[in-house]
C-alpha cells in the first residue's frame, strides 16, 4: 500500500492531492491546525502546528502509527500568502508568512528526512514554492523571500539525502483557483485580468497541482530529485511577443 502524509491538509491544493491519490489507491493521513476544515471522515486526521519542531514531529509519528511504518511520501502543503509592499508589511505579518511557509517546510522536512535516515529507507518529499520566488512580481517581498528559501531547501535536502533514496522536489505554482484566491477571482473581469498574465491564457486549477503532485510523489518520477518545477502556464519561462502600438 502506498502511503502519503499531507501537512497543511485543509488547503485547497492539499485536498485536491488527497482526493487524487486516494482515488489511485493510496492511503492518506492528513495534518492541519484545524481538522474541522477538512472534508470527509476525520479519523485519518490530526490537529498539529507543523511550523514548530514539535508539531512536525507529531505529524510524522501520527503517520507512522496510522500506516504501521513511515509514510512512503510526504507533501507539505502548509502555507499562506501576502500581497503587500515591503514598506507596508509589518513585522508580525512577515514572521507569520515565514512561519506558515518556510518554517513548515523546514520542520516537516527535518522530521521526515531524519526519520527515514534512522530507518535507512527512502521516500518522496514534495514542497511548494511559488512563481514569485523566481520571477519578480510587485508587492510580494515577504512571500517571495519565504518561497525562495523553500526552493533552496529543496536542492539542499536532495543532496543531503539522495544516498538513502529520498527524493525531494518542489512545485512552484502560479495563481490557482482555491479558497485562498476567491477574492482575486471574484468576477469575470478579475478572471480575465488574471488569466491575461499567463501565456496559456488561464489561471491554474487545483486539478493541475494534484496531477503534477501525484506524478512527482509516485514511482514514475523515480529518477527526479532536487527539482523546482514551474506550474504557471508559462509565466516564468515564456515572454509573449507584444506588438508596439
Amino acid at each position: 500500500m502506498k502511503t502519503l502524509l499531507i501537512t497543511g491538509a485543509s488547503s485547497g491544493v492539499a485536498q485536491g492531492i488527497a482526493r487524487e491519490l486516494a482515488a489511485q489507491g493510496w492511503q492518506v493521513a492528513r495534518v492541519c491546525r484545524d481538522i474541522s476544515r477538512l472534508d470527509g471522515d476525520s479519523s485519518d486526521s490530526l490537529a498539529a502546528d507543523v511550523s514548530t519542531e514539535a508539531g512536525a514531529q507529531q505529524a510524522i509519528e501520527f503517520a507512522r502509527a496510522r500506516f504501521g511504518g513511515l509514510p512512503g511520501a510526504v507533501a507539505n502543503c502548509a502555507g499562506s500568502s501576502l500581497i503587500a509592499p515591503i514598506g507596508r508589511t509589518s513585522e508580525a505579518q512577515y514572521r507569520a508568512v515565514m512561519a506558515a511557509n518556510l518554517d513548515t517546510a523546514f520542520f516537516v522536512s527535518r522530521a521526515y528526512a531524519t526519520a527515514l535516515a534512522s530507518a535507512k529507507q527512502g521516500g518522496s518529499l514534495l514542497l511548494f514554492s511559488s512563481v514569485v520566488a523566481a520571477t519578480g512580481v510587485a508587492n510580494h517581498a515577504a512571500i517571495a523571500a519565504a518561497k525562495g528559501g523553500i526552493e533552496s531547501l529543496t536542492r539542499s535536502l536532495a543532496a543531503d539525502f539522495s544516498g538513502i533514496g529520498l527524493r525531494v522536489n518542489c512545485i512552484a505554482p502560479g495563481l490557482m483557483r482555491t479558497p485562498m484566491t476567491t477574492r482575486m477571482l471574484a468576477n469575470d473581469a478579475s478572471v480575465k485580468q488574471v488569466s491575461a498574465q499567463y501565456p496559456l491564457g488561464r489561471h491554474g486549477e487545483v486539478a493541475d497541482a494534484a496531477a503534477l503532485a501525484a506524478f512527482l510523489l509516485s514511482d514514475a518520477a523515480g529518477w527526479i530529485t532536487g527539482q523546482v518545477i514551474g506550474l504557471d502556464g508559462g509565466f516564468s519561462a515564456v515572454r509573449p511577443y507584444v506588438k508596439a502600438v
